[in-house]
């Protein structure tokens, strides 16, 4: 379940999703896209040329609030619908500018303490970010999550898209944050497969598309408020709102799935909370005073 960016307005966004899309293809096992779309220029075209196995949803930009440019909770609605029609292994969330290894359910399935379980959740981070062609140290910290494989039943997927119900998520934002707490919604085991699989994530174009750092962080911080009323509504922590990626981290963290690079980059994350803290309480005070 993904989405793909206009096609024919920035020639590296182009790039980056044609190879996510062979990646997908590549894979050693039987996929099948869920693509929902917004009014996306050429996608659909995109799709006919180059025989895409997918399920097509367009839903117009002039049903979304004003303003709005896309709905990631519309796409899951969308693919959890497709998921309860048909008889799938897995659902599969990811972003469209990764680059996805053909041999990365082999690894899932060999994990020997999953094979147990009739549900659980594989994800990966942290990614090797390729920015401007050139790959940054692996134990850079980033944020971003941006693939879960989730192996769960029919019944799951029921419960999470009447879960959605009161998530109106738009634009840009928060999806890690969601995903990370529906395994606990679902109840599902958590498993980093970092150390064994490698995923390059390049970065996008925003410019051509107009997407710059201070919309997203509008984005985001609108997109925190419906998330809190979908963690209220669940009974689930609002820290997972509030708690910023220092909280994803410590609910995925299993001593069993680290390796250096993983433990590197936890220290060098985790050495930035005091500093963090600091201006968070220093910002909080000076709204106050206003």
């Amino acid at each position: 379940m993904t989405s793909l960016r206009p096609i024919g307005k920035s020639t590296e966004n182009d790039k980056i999703q044609d190879l996510f899309i062979k990646s997908v293809q590549n894979i050693e096992k039987p996929i099948k896209f869920s693509l929902t779309q917004f009014d996306d220029d050429n996608v659909e075209e995109y799709l006919i040329k180059n025989k895409i196995n997918c399920y097509f949803s367009n839903i117009e930009k002039k049903k979304l609030p004003k303003g709005k440019k896309y709905s990631n909770k519309l796409m899951l609605e969308n693919g959890l619908n497709q998921f309860l029609k048909d008889d799938f292994n897995y659902f599969i969330y990811s972003t469209a500018d990764i680059l996805i290894p053909k041999n990365i359910f082999s690894h899932i399935e060999n994990i020997k303490e999953f094979n147990s379980f009739h549900e659980f959740c594989a994800l990966i981070y942290l990614n090797i970010l390729k920015k401007s062609g050139l790959i940054k140290s692996v134990t850079t910290p980033h944020y971003g999550i941006d693939i879960f494989i989730f192996k769960i039943t029919k019944k799951s997927a029921e419960k999470l898209k009447n879960a959605i119900l009161s998530w109106p998520q738009y634009d840009w934002g928060i999806n890690d944050n969601f995903y990370v707490s529906v395994c606990e919604l679902l109840n599902l085991p958590i498993c980093n497969i970092s150390k064994d699989i490698n995923i390059v994530k390049h970065e996008n174009d925003f410019k051509t598309i107009k997407e710059n750092r201070d919309w997203q962080i509008n984005s985001w911080n609108e997109n925190q408020k419906y998330f809190l009323n979908f963690l209220k509504n669940n009974n689930l922590p609002k820290l997972y709102a509030t708690g910023s990626y220092y909280y994803l981290l410590l609910k995925i963290f299993r001593l069993k799935d680290m390796s250096i690079n993983l433990v590197i980059t936890y220290i060098k994350f985790y050495l930035k909370l005091p500093l963090t803290l600091f201006n968070k309480l220093i910002k909080k005070l000076s709204t106050k005073n206003k």
